[in-house]
């Protein structure tokens, strides 16, 4: 008997949606989003049997993440009258070190994650108020959390502590790691694509406003590059990455930032926009032609490099690099810099896949291959949240 899955990835100013059918296999009936929240939102629906559905949301459809969650059911209803929601699956960023797998969310699980609120704060309330919004339109369905952090819960103990008392990593302060269900989709994807590949070593990248670099071996995680907080490792959108602490201290001490004022310039304008100033659009910096703009490239392919060198090391060698997420999968000359040079490490593209974007942009004959694998959070949740709510097993298999 088929089940209707509901995902929901719900952000600060964006909700991320889709539709599926499980049965003997996972369909994918339709996916859109609403963004940006707020008095000017719009939802946009992509059913894959049909036209395209796009419309301004009115204030009150707008207005919170509750509303925009109903605005949401009513559109899958007019172009699926006959779906019945028996499960929503929900992009939870931080599951601390007790979620490593996906778990219904009941009263008791939801004031655990609330609990971690402060570990990402410009996620986990807002997938949180995802959570209460399906609770209270579905209230039968099933509420699954899918959590970025499970994929890295298996890590050795020298890959999550930090250099600190003993008693601070068994409170919890360790590295967490984000994007698992990113690097879950792309693991399983990369096993259709190339099977002798996936069992050995490898690094995907997942590139995008937010970023992270994984090591995996033999299908699992080993390694991830961020730590604590969706903070940690190469810089992003609006977030610096890696730091020396002692800056933060200066910052207090020295120029009397408070926690607030340190969160606002973390969380909201380091990163790509700080260093750019131009944005946090990839595709604006890359036009922009600026020093600082290229500089803030520059930074950035630096970061990914130093960091692929790391990850490389930990695995004992490299087999393959992996592409994905919107700057990963689209830009051709990141992919070109980050690479260039690498021959050590056994990587060469070929120019011309690498220009049309193809899977694979290996150069022949080279040791470690190169792919670019679109990632699929929605779904992977979709593939997640049917084992968990209805104990159907669906590997990843094409969209």
């Amino acid at each position: 008997m088929a089940q209707f899955i509901l995902t929901l990835n719900v952000g600060s100013s964006s909700i991320k949606f889709s539709l599926a059918r499980a049965a003997e296999k996972l369909e994918t009936l339709g996916r859109g989003a609403i963004e940006p929240l707020g008095p000017h939102a719009r939802l946009a629906f992509q059913p894959a049997n049909g036209a395209d559905m796009a419309r301004a949301l009115d204030r009150g459809e707008g207005r919170d993440h509750e509303a925009a969650v109903a605005s949401v059911l009513t559109t899958i209803r007019s172009a699926f009258p006959a779906v019945d929601i028996g499960a929503v699956g929900h992009r939870i960023v931080h599951g601390g070190p007790r979620f490593t797998a996906p778990a219904l969310i009941d009263d008791a699980v939801y004031a655990e994650l609330a609990a971690l609120e402060p570990l990402a704060p410009l996620h986990q309330p807002h997938n949180l108020a995802g959570v209460r919004a399906a609770r209270a339109l579905f209230p039968i369905a099933a509420q699954v959390g899918c959590f970025d952090t499970a994929f890295h819960r298996g890590h050795a103990f020298v890959d999550d502590a930090y250099g600190l008392p003993r008693g601070f990593y068994d409170e919890g302060v360790r590295r967490y790691g984000f994007h698992g269900i990113s690097f879950e989709y792309v693991s399983a994807r990369l096993q259709v694509i190339a099977p002798e590949v996936a069992k050995g070593r490898v690094v995907i990248a997942h590139l995008g406003n937010g970023a992270s670099m994984c090591a995996i071996r033999e299908g699992r995680s080993v390694a991830s590059t961020m730590g604590f907080s969706t903070l940690d490792g190469l810089p992003m959108g609006t977030r610096p990455g890696q730091l020396d602490p002692g800056v933060m201290l200066y910052l207090m001490t020295a120029k009397g930032f408070d926690a607030e004022g340190l969160s606002d310039l973390l969380y909201k304008r380091s990163g790509l926009t700080g260093l750019s100033g131009v944005s946090n659009d990839w595709r604006e910096i890359e036009a922009a032609g600026t020093r600082q703009a290229e500089d803030a490239i520059g930074y950035f392919v630096h970061r990914i490099r130093y960091e692929l060198g790391g990850l490389a090391a930990i695995l004992g060698g490299l087999d393959a690099l992996i592409f994905c997420g919107g700057i990963g999968e689209h830009s051709a000359r990141l992919r070109s810099d980050v690479v260039e040079g690498m021959q050590w490490l056994g990587l060469a593209l070929d120019p011309g896949a690498n220009r049309t974007h193809a899977i694979e942009i290996s150069a022949p004959a080279t040791r470690a291959r190169t792919f670019v694998v679109p990632t699929d959070e929605e779904r992977r949740i979709a593939e997640l949240t049917a084992k968990a709510a209805f104990s159907s097993t669906i590997l990843s298999s094409p969209p």
